[in-house]
């Protein structure tokens, strides 16, 4: 099995609504705000490529959008979902299977693209995977949440045949792959669990968008039920900390992996490194 980090870019977001009711004077030594109180944020995905399958988790938030909707987020950086698959010896063709832990936009963004046509799969061979709950969710948003699901990313999964609805329970499409479902950020958000032959690897989505949320009172403004999340973290850890599972972070801007510890005031973070494959 052959794992790849497949950098998407980086981005800004308010940092009071990502630390929630953290107080600026704690968060801001963690991930420092700018002058518009915006922090800086990566897009990191995983390719997961089994020897027949080629899985892509997550695909960013992807370019077809205009000027104004990208001036809000500040898109920068040298990496891009295309070249990150380039550097790493694959082409858009090569994707068997897009698994999209929940339809945010900076989350599956990514894959669907503008054509003069209208709208294509930016991997025209693969399947796109999601929980079908979140799905309705999704296309019929609450207002708070609404200006986070961009038709233009949704619809077009539908309309061209690609969107596969990924099974109830903990099992995926893949052997080496558990789903662990979470309804505190949005309705039924999944975290892949993969089994890398060498241990378990926890793609943590938004349940912690960096190694500083691990703490419970990190919880995003963003989230939907704050509470739910805070039951979504409890049981992660339960497993997280007894397996050993190394969390890979897709937001976090400097880390990449962490472990978890049990300390005095709870869990914590043991050590933080870089993805090793």
């Amino acid at each position: 099995m052959k794992i790849s980090v497949i950098h998407a870019g980086m981005f800004k977001l308010d940092g009071g609504a990502m630390f929630g009711v953290v107080p600026k004077s704690m968060w801001n030594k963690l991930n420092p705000a700018d002058e518009n109180n915006m922090c800086t944020w990566a897009m990191r995905c995983l390719l997961v490529d089994d020897g027949v399958n080629r899985v892509l988790i997550d695909t960013g938030m992807g370019d077809k959008q205009d000027e104004k909707f990208f001036s809000h987020y500040y898109l920068h950086g040298n990496h891009s979902l295309m070249n990150s698959l380039e550097v790493h010896g694959y082409k858009p063709e090569d994707i068997t299977d897009v698994f999209h832990t929940h339809l945010h936009f900076d989350h599956c963004g990514g894959g669907i693209k503008r054509t003069e046509n209208g709208f294509a799969a930016t991997f025209p061979n693969a399947k796109y995977w999601v929980d079908k709950k979140h799905w309705e969710w999704g296309i019929h948003p609450n207002a708070r949440e609404k200006a986070s699901f961009l038709k233009e990313n949704l619809m077009p999964m539908s309309d061209l045949g690609i969107l596969n609805f990924l099974p109830e329970g903990t099992d995926s499409p893949w052997s080496w792959m558990e789903m662990f479902r979470c309804f505190g950020h949005t309705e039924s958000m999944i975290l892949p669990i993969i089994d890398s032959g060498k241990g378990k690897i926890a793609f943590c989505a938004d349940l912690f968008a960096s190694s500083h949320h691990i703490p419970m009172p990190y919880v995003m403004g963003y989230d939907m039920r704050p509470l739910e999340t805070l039951a979504d973290k409890q049981r992660f850890f339960e497993r997280a900390v007894s397996e050993n599972w190394t969390l890979f972070f897709e937001h976090d801007p400097v880390t990449e992996c962490a472990n978890l510890e049990i300390g005095e005031k709870g869990v914590k973070v043991k050590e933080r490194f870089s993805f090793m494959g």
